[in-house]
């Protein structure tokens, strides 16, 4: 799923961009890209990959005005993390590496993500947007 079912998805919807003339991909990966995870290795080496592919394809497809980019969301509050954000050990060990203080929201990024869809960016692609609150910057 973190990096098949992207990959499948632009080999299914390229075509129609391609005949549009024109299009924005944006993929979502995580900040284990480069801090890894432990026992989560498999999840931090897909969206590793990932950002790769996103870089590669901007420039495979930037002849199709065809703009690839990818969000990098720090821990960010969400179903899938819900239980472990909410732990005491978790917001002892790793809210204090983050220098805003707070976990993200799926709001933090979602404005930025519109963007690359958007005309806005035309002149944007093959980029990595890191949205963690300063986590990486350590």
């Amino acid at each position: 799923v973190n990096l098949d079912g992207q990959f499948f998805t632009v080999r299914a919807v390229a075509g129609h961009m391609k005949t549009r003339g024109a299009g924005s991909i944006v993929f979502t990966s995580s900040v284990s890209m480069s801090d890894g995870l432990a026992f989560a290795t498999h999840y931090a080496a897909a969206k590793a990959a990932l950002t790769a592919m996103a870089r590669g394809l901007a420039v495979e497809l930037a002849r199709e005005k065809i703009r690839v980019n990818a969000i990098v969301p720090g821990w960010t509050k969400a179903a899938m993390t819900e239980n472990l954000l909410d732990s005491p050990a978790a917001q002892a060990k790793i809210l204090p590496r983050v220098p805003l203080r707070r976990w993200g929201t799926p709001q933090d990024f979602e404005a930025v993500a519109v963007w690359l869809a958007s005309s806005g960016s035309s002149y944007f692609t093959g980029q990595t947007l890191v949205i963690d609150g300063g986590y990486t910057v350590f």
